[in-house]
This record gives structure tokens, C-alpha cells and sequence, in this order.
């Protein structure tokens, strides 16, 4: 395949690249991505408020985490490609005004179906944002700060966790369900103003493309990724959706101690971001391959020591930091097989990522219907362990060739690059 075309005819990619826009505009990046984040997986903490009012099963109220990540798999590839000669600011704005749509549509939902819409588009909104946010560090300040500005905007995930879930499961328990997505939809409604004041013009480099896509996808280091990938994230989402009705059943605890419970989780997470992210750039497969295990083991010892709560908050401490590390590793191990096309690896990270957490939430909630909270921890340990043992066994895998999607930035030589 030829080398991608610039955006502008005749002129190199660098021709539109614009002035660093500086930390501001990574933060109301970064601020975007925790809002989508914070919405995706508030249910988690919501899930048997939201099942009560509605009176249906945890089981069913768990779609309203399996619809946004199979919406997010379909539209990372779909928004980008239809986008792909859009200005990345414009997309990103008309993505957080949909996502501030989607959180009053969620408040104002009379039953589970119109949740369910709502659902929808936080999915639209995960897919696209995603797929054009997480690699626009390099474009927003100079490049020796690239790697801080990268690692900081994946700081959403861990953040989303630490800090939205449990002050959206405390407002849910002060005011209910809905007053906490009333709460989302202020925060993306600031989002949205922040992203017009801080983040420049900023024109496409490269066009993302389907025949980019297919190509980048038929790569042995590409396939690879998305196998990990889907393993440890269908082993964490079909177990850690329904977490709160772990703790409610088995450990025993109450509203308050669960929220604790889950914002000790979310500081742990903070903590593997910052372990995995700086160990992820050398040394991808071995990053996923502990972080996988280390999941394994808690969720398997949860039905076993997790039924008082110093076991339970010691293992879900450990699960925290195990899942912190795995986005990190996941984005690493997608960009390190086409550094020479980091959106279409960003877009297949997502693809993949959102369409097993869709996965992993629908059978959890099948599982947890028919059998129990520590059956479901158990199966889900299982399959994080196949997923740690194969990524220490699988082969490693080197970047592109030269000149198959994609060519070198004219101003640095063409060398393997990670993104964290």
C-alpha cells in the first residue's frame, strides 16, 4: 500500500500541523474522557437502584453497561472514518454536546427502554471521542512533553474510577440515580465549553480510512493485541460490573461501605496507571501478562477471602492496581504493531477494547442470573489467567514495514514509538 496522503495537496503532513496548544487543551481532553468514563461505568455503583425502580433483575439493569461498549465498538471505526477529513476539535465538541444529550435523556427516563437509548449514545460518544482523543497529545504540546501529555489523558480511566463512580454512587444515594446523571450532564456541558476555549483548529493529519484500518488489522502484532485484549477485558468487565452485588451479598456490606469499597479500588487504580505507564513503553507483554495475573488472583480469591471486609477491600486493592495497568499496556501493544498509523491504532484499541466490554457485562449479568456473585468472580479469574499466561507466551511482534500505510514524520527518523 502507498503511503498515506497529507491533508492538504502537495504539502507534507507537518504543513497543517498546528502550534501547540499547551496543558490546558490536554486537560479539557483529559477532563472529556473522564466525563465519558465516569458515565460508562456509573451503572456499576447505581446498579441495584437502577434495577429497584425499574424492577427488573441486576441481571437485566446490567445492559445498561453492555450497550455503550457494543455501540463504542461499531462507532470507533464507523465516526472516525466518516470524520476522517473533519476538523479533530469539531468532533470532539459535537461528541460531548451528544454525551450531554444522552446524560438528561438518562435522568429523565421513565423505564429501563429509554435508558437504554440514552445508553446508545453514550456508546456513539465513547467510540468517537476515544478514537480521536487519546492520540492528540503529540498535537497539543511540544513534543518532548508528549509522553506526559499521553500519560496524563489516560489518567481518565483510573480518575473515572477514584473519583466519578463513587461521588455518582454517593449522589445516587443521597438524591437517587437520576440526580447523579443530572450531575454528568453539567460536567459534559463544562466539558464542552472547556474544549472550545482551549483546544485549537485542528485539522486532520492523516485521513484514517478503511483500507488504513483493514491493513493495520491484518498485522500479526495487531491480531495479537485484540486477543490479549479481549481476554483480560472480558474477564474484568464480566466480573467487576457486578462487584457491587458481590459486596452487598457475600461480603455484607451496606450503601456507604460499598461506595469506601470502590473508591479504594479506584486509588489502586491510580496507582497501576503510574506503574504500568512506565514500564508499558519497554516492555508491553510482560506490563499485560502481570496485570492479567494479578486480576486472576484477586477474582478468584474474592469468593474465598472476600467474605469479610478486610479480605474483600485488600483483594479489590489489588484488582485495582491490576486494571490500572491494563489500558496503558492494550494502547501500547496496539501502537507498538503500526506506530506508522496511531489513529487506526487508537480506533482498533477502542474497537476492541468496547466491544468486549459489551461482552464481558452481558454474559456477567447471564452468569449472575443462573448461578452467584462468587461463581461469577471465579469464571472470570479463569479467564484472566489464559489471559496472562498468553501474553507471556506469545511471540513478540515488531511495528510496520516501512512504507506499508504509512511514512515517517519528515522531521524525525522512522523508529519504533509507543504511545505511554
Amino acid at each position: 500500500m502507498p503511503a498515506l496522503p497529507s491533508t492538504r495537496p502537495g504539502g507534507p503532513a507537518e504543513a497543517v500541523r498546528p502550534p501547540a496548544a499547551g496543558w490546558p487543551a490536554v486537560f479539557a481532553v483529559t477532563l472529556g474522557l473522564f466525563a465519558i468514563v465516569t458515565t460508562e461505568i456509573l451503572p456499576i455503583g447505581l446498579l441495584t437502584s437502577i434495577g429497584a425502580d425499574f424492577t427488573v433483575s441486576d441481571g437485566a439493569a446490567g445492559l445498561t453497561m453492555a450497550v455503550p461498549g457494543l455501540l463504542a465498538a461499531v462507532s470507533a471505526p464507523l465516526v472516525t472514518v466518516a470524520t476522517a477529513g473533519a476538523d479533530r476539535r469539531l468532533v470532539l465538541c459535537v461528541l460531548m454536546l451528544v454525551l450531554t444529550l444522552a446524560d438528561v435523556v438518562a435522568a429523565a427516563a421513565p423505564g429501563l427502554p429509554l435508558l437504554l437509548v440514552s445508553r446508545i449514545l453514550v456508546g456513539v460518544t465513547i467510540g468517537g471521542f476515544w478514537s480521536v482523543g487519546a492520540g492528540l497529545a503529540e498535537r497539543l504540546v511540544p513534543p518532548a512533553a508528549a509522553g506526559r501529555a499521553t500519560a496524563v489523558i489516560f489518567l481518565a480511566v483510573p480518575l473515572g474510577s477514584v473519583l466519578g463512580v463513587p461521588a455518582g454512587t454517593l449522589t445516587g444515594d443521597l438524591a437517587g440515580w437520576r440526580t447523579a446523571f443530572v450531575a454528568l450532564a453539567v460536567l459534559a456541558a463544562g466539558v464542552l465549553a472547556a474544549l472550545l476555549l482551549t483546544v485549537p483548529p485542528l485539522p486532520p493529519l492523516v485521513a484514517t480510512r478503511p483500507a488504513v484500518l483493514g491493513e493495520v488489522l491484518r498485522r500479526p502484532g495487531t491480531r495479537a493485541a485484540a486477543l490479549l485484549t479481549f481476554l483480560v477485558v472480558l474477564a474484568h468487565f464480566g466480573t467487576y460490573t457486578y462487584v457491587t452485588p458481590f459486596l452487598e451479598q457475600v461480603t455484607g456490606l451496606g450503601d456507604g461501605p460499598v461506595t469506601a469499597f470502590l473508591l479504594a479500588y479506584g486509588a489502586a487504580g491510580v496507582l497501576g496507571n503510574f506503574l504500568g505507564g512506565a514500564r508499558a513503553t519497554r516492555h508491553p507483554r510482560y506490563v499485560f501478562g502481570a496485570a492479567a495475573g494479578l486480576l486472576a488472583a484477586a477474582t478468584l480469591l474474592l469468593p474465598v477471602l472476600g467474605g469479610g471486609p478486610a479480605g474483600a477491600l485488600v483483594l479489590l486493592a489489588v484488582w485495582g492496581v491490576a486494571y490500572g495497568a491494563v489500558p496503558v499496556a492494550s494502547q501500547a501493544l496496539f501502537v507498538r504493531a503500526a506506530p506508522d498509523a496511531p489513529e487506526a491504532a487508537s480506533v482498533l484499541f477502542t474497537a476492541a477494547f468496547q466491544a468486549t466490554f459489551s461482552l464481558g457485562a452481558f454474559a456477567g449479568g447471564g452468569v449472575l442470573d443462573r448461578t452467584s456473585p462468587a461463581a461469577l468472580m471465579t469464571l472470570g479469574g479463569c479467564v484472566a489467567a489464559v489471559a496472562a499466561l498468553s501474553a507471556v507466551a506469545a511471540r513478540p511482534s515488531g511495528g510496520a514495514r516501512p512504507g506499508r500505510v504509512g511514512t515517517p514524520h519528515p522531521r524525525r527518523p522512522h523508529r519504533r514509538r509507543d504511545t505511554l
